[in-house]
């Protein structure tokens, strides 16, 4: 958990993964316009999402600083012990949290008593469920605020989440999330799952089965309401943007589809991250073909500069601009309709 074990042994093809995500990021930077940048995404959880015997905690969990969501708490549980409060891995992690002794020993709390009361007992126990969640919260929060620190370009919960299991000093060595790839998976994951553990628009599991154009539909509707954020976003997620985005939490154009894509495929097709190389990617597909999860680029400045995908029935679904957010739009809108079109399908 806080000690990460490295295995670079047949790890490359996750760090260059890992590498061509960050690196074309920089690219999205040239696609939108500029405008007020606005709020974080849903925090709520989604409390059918868990063991009702941990909602209470975890929804506590959640209050303990803004950086650390309940949604989060909940997606690293799940990670860490899937739940399993007597957990305990090969290299001695303990509990619902996973925690090494030594770790536990600093930062233990005792919130609640062996018996699932709210009572606190005199022991800090990492097998008592309340006292591993609530410890776990407060680790988080102090996480956040050493990152934060180091004034580091990347999303802060990435960056909190990649201390969680590498260690702080991991962060500061590399400059962002480690290149490791268990660290690298582990931030993925967690990101990435927060959506099944939040209240609102974000909540919800996705069918596995039907057409996959429809589950890429599903999976962008997922986040109808979420802010535009410059740069920001990718197959894990919503992210922090940078330049006019970099006080914003959520997707531009290009992401909302990367991340769409990648989702329903189940990790097995990743996009481009640019509208400008989406719109060579995938198979071509004329408008009058069209079907829903058809990803369809449009030339706004003169380069094909924003991307949406098709939900039928004439609709798209799409992040416009800076202080906008997710939100479905007509095709026969003037504006859009006015400009040259690329149709590509994935999948």
């Amino acid at each position: 958990m806080t000690t990460a074990t490295v295995r670079w042994a047949g790890g490359v093809i996750a760090v260059l993964l890992a590498l061509l995500v960050g690196l074309t990021v920089v690219a999205a930077a040239d696609e939108e316009e500029t405008g007020t940048p606005v709020g974080l995404v849903n925090g709520a959880l989604d409390i059918k999402s868990i063991p009702p015997e941990y909602a209470e905690w975890v929804e506590r969990a959640g209050k303990e600083c803004k950086e650390v969501s309940a949604p989060l708490v909940a997606a690293q549980i799940a990670a860490e012990s899937g739940w399993n409060p007597k957990a305990e891995s090969p290299v001695g992690a303990q509990g619902l949290s996973q925690f090494m002794p030594g770790t536990w020993k600093t930062w233990g709390v005792d919130a609640a008593g062996k018996d699932g009361s709210a009572e606190p007992d005199g022991t800090a126990d990492p097998f008592t469920p309340g006292d591993a969640i609530m410890t776990q919260a407060r680790y988080d929060c102090w996480l956040a605020g050493k990152v934060k620190e180091m004034g580091l370009k990347d999303d802060p919960t990435r960056l909190l989440l990649a201390a969680y299991n590498a260690g702080p000093g991991a962060i500061e060595q590399f400059g962002g999330v480690p290149l490791y790839p268990e660290t690298q998976s582990y931030v993925t994951k967690i990101i990435a799952s927060m959506a099944e553990y939040s209240g609102g628009g974000a909540g919800g599991k996705i069918e596995k089965g039907g057409p996959f154009g429809d589950r890429v539909v599903a999976y962008a509707k997922k986040w109808l309401g979420t802010p535009y954020a410059w740069g920001g976003g990718g197959p894990e997620g919503p992210g922090r943007g940078f330049a006019q985005g970099a006080n914003t939490v959520g997707f531009d154009c290009s992401s909302l589809v990367q991340y769409a894509v990648y989702r329903a495929s189940d990790g097995k097709t990743m996009p481009p991250r640019t509208s400008q190389v989406q719109v060579t990617a995938g198979k071509p597909v004329s408008r009058d073909e069209m079907q829903p999860g058809d990803v369809i680029g449009f030339a706004l400045h003169g380069s094909y500069d924003h991307i949406g995908i098709y939900l039928g029935n004439g609709q798209f679904i799409h992040a416009p601009k800076t202080g906008d957010v997710v939100k479905i739009s007509q095709l026969d809108d003037s504006y859009y309709a006015s400009k040259p079109q690329k149709v590509r399908r994935f999948g």
